[in-house]
């Protein structure tokens, strides 16, 4: 049985962001192939990084979407109609561009995959997901606990299929369809009784300063950068976050990495 864990990138920035994630997968002592969709929207020479630390490369066109669809998820109109209130999304962030990812169950060579996006870095070994049924995500939860009841696809086990495939492209695209958190939105809905993970296996970066007292150095497996990306200069919540963005950049350099098991957790609230 073959297995691989996926990612995908759109652009130079999650190009920058893959380099850590797969050089943090390596480091874990997996064995399982590491797999990067790319759209048209990546050069060559910022995908060369990602070959030479082993990644195999598939090209993966953007979904063939209907031209109502496209416009309903412009960036512009979705952050309109759907705003994100709580982090800012970077300028290089396109939403459209999140539903290439559905590409991944066109990869059935594989029989089973575990996505992870290009802005998060894996800590600890998580072959374990392998064996994990389709579909797997772990909660949306970095602001209360109130988030528990939605998903984040920014780690999911999945089964490749085309007939999944074929099947999820007649639902995502009919007639006045939105989904105004993309792909997530989506997954939730194709998917309404996805199983749980622990969220420690998709940490999303906020909960360091909104909920420490969830955040386990101990327990964490993969770190999410949500919102504001680490290789950004200066973001808004830069000096909340330094100790993730130092840890993000020593992947990145593969150089200076910490033991983990020596990291100070997060303040807790007095």
């Amino acid at each position: 049985m073959r297995h691989a864990y996926v990612t995908l990138v759109t652009n130079a920035d999650y190009a920058l962001g893959a380099q850590a994630l797969v050089r943090s997968l390596r480091l874990t002592g997996t064995r399982a192939d590491i797999v990067v969709l790319h759209t048209g929207g990546v050069a060559a020479a910022e995908l060369a990084p990602l070959s030479a630390l082993g990644a195999r490369l598939v090209k993966a066109d953007l979904l063939p979407t209907s031209a109502q669809f496209n416009e309903r998820h412009q960036r512009a109109r979705l952050h309109r109609d759907a705003p994100f209130t709580k982090g800012n999304k970077p300028a290089f962030h396109t939403p459209l561009d999140n539903f290439a990812k559905l590409r991944l169950w066109q990869l059935t060579e594989y029989s089973r995959v575990v996505f992870i996006d290009a802005d998060a870095i894996v800590i600890r070994n998580i072959d374990r997901l392998f064996s994990y049924p389709q579909f797997c995500a772990a909660p949306n939860v970095y602001e209360s606990l109130a988030d528990f009841h939605r998903l984040n696809s920014g780690v999911f086990v999945a089964e490749p299929s085309h007939g999944t495939f074929e099947s999820m492209l007649e639902r995502l695209d009919r007639p006045g369809a939105f989904w105004p958190r993309t792909d997530q939105t989506f997954l939730q809905s194709y998917f309404p009784d996805w199983h749980g993970l622990p969220v420690f296996f998709n940490m999303l970066q906020y909960v360091w300063f909104n909920l420490p007292e969830l955040w386990d150095w101990a327990s964490v497996k993969v770190i999410h950068y949500q919102y504001e990306k680490p290789w950004e200069a200066d973001h808004p919540k830069a000096e909340r976050l330094k100790p993730l963005i130092a840890l993000w950049q020593a992947y990145r350099a593969g150089e200076g990495i910490p033991d983990i098991d020596r990291l100070e957790n997060p303040a807790r609230p007095a």
